[in-house]
């Protein structure tokens, strides 16, 4: 086992023990690090009873400031739930960890370390940069062994029918994000649509939802759908750019005391404009605003390659994974084929 780190910082490194697990998965909670398909307990047990593997913890006094796992396979080491609080970020502590963690590789006679990065989460992959990291030029490919789907994948069969992957996601405090400012140069706005008409609400739920195969409220009837979405329980919020309808987020309060953010999107014109994120941090701040006990959502592997993630960043959780068959709704007719 290390030692606990003998150079001058702000924080004090040393290896898990007993005592810690509490705090250790507190805390990778708090970063959004732990999901439906990573258990913590597991991923522990393993890296303690690996030789080649450590967590580390970064302390200040007694509070767990930040923490990461460690391992090798004696030429390449590898990074794992690489965690700061959220409360202290900005202030070197991930630096700290991510230096122990290398010269504990180096001492072990590994030349090279990895970290694996989603392309969506730049943040991250700005932190890496700034300790010298570079963007590998090989793809890196993976196959579930225990009988599990990779989360995010959708899979055509001959008969018509899709195989998709739904996720639940959830919050159960207001997320301590700062303020996403809109992006410049845009005029912007967001409307509550009281009562909005039938016609106005598919004109929305089509555009935004075609491209990702949106079918639950086309084939309803107007009259079911008008119940939903009139009902003074439902508070729909419309992006306008420049006065155009560029997206919406649908909240529904009709399950007290959970919400649930039931639609949320941006029209195909206004993807890729810096838009997802403040639409949807607002969203979350206008639901904690009626105090809820929880907020959810739920993504499937049709959607945005880029929707799980965002949900991630913004504070949701995953909790709940299904796996589920679907008609084709471009077979039946019900979304137009491409």
């Amino acid at each position: 086992m290390a030692a606990p780190s003998s150079r001058p910082g702000k924080l004090a490194i040393r290896p898990y023990g007993e005592g810690d697990r509490d705090a250790v998965v507190a805390l990778w909670k708090s970063c959004g690090l732990t999901t439906y398909w990573n258990d913590p307990d597991q991923d522990i047990a393993l890296f303690r009873n690996t030789a080649s593997a450590e967590i580390f913890l970064g302390k200040r006094g007694e509070r767990l400031t930040a923490a990461l796992a460690v391992g090798h396979d004696g030429h390449r080491g590898w990074i794992y739930y690489l965690a700061v609080d959220p409360k202290l970020r900005g202030r070197g502590y991930g630096g700290e960890v991510m230096r122990h963690a290398e010269r504990w590789l180096a001492d072990q006679g590994v030349a090279k370390v990895h970290a694996m990065v989603r392309e969506t989460n730049q943040g991250v992959k700005a932190f890496y940069g700034r300790l010298g990291y570079q963007p590998n030029s090989c793809d890196i490919m993976q196959r579930w062994l225990d009988g599990r789907e990779a989360p995010g994948i959708d899979t055509e069969r001959d008969d018509g029918r899709l195989d998709l992957t739904i996720t639940y996601l959830e919050m159960t405090e207001r997320p301590p994000h700062p303020h996403v400012v809109p992006p410049h140069r845009l005029k912007l706005s967001l409307l509550r649509a009281h009562r909005p008409t039938v016609g106005f609400y598919r004109f929305l739920y089509n555009s935004v939802g075609e491209p990702w195969l949106w079918y639950e409220r086309r084939v309803m009837s107007d009259d079911d759908l008008a119940r939903i979405i009139q009902d003074q329980r439902v508070e729909i919020y419309v992006l306008y750019v420049d006065g155009v309808p560029a997206g919406f987020a649908e909240l529904d309060l009709r399950a007290p005391p959970d919400i649930e953010l039931a639609y949320f999107g941006l029209m195909p014109d206004f993807i890729g404009r810096g838009l997802g994120r403040y639409l949807l941090t607002w969203a979350i701040d206008t639901s904690w605003d009626h105090e809820p006990e929880r907020l959810w959502v739920n993504t499937n592997s049709l959607d945005h390659a880029k929707a799980l993630p965002l949900y991630q960043r913004c504070g949701f959780s995953p909790y709940k994974q299904e796996q589920v068959v679907i008609d084709d709704p471009r077979i039946l007719g019900v979304i137009p084929a491409s």
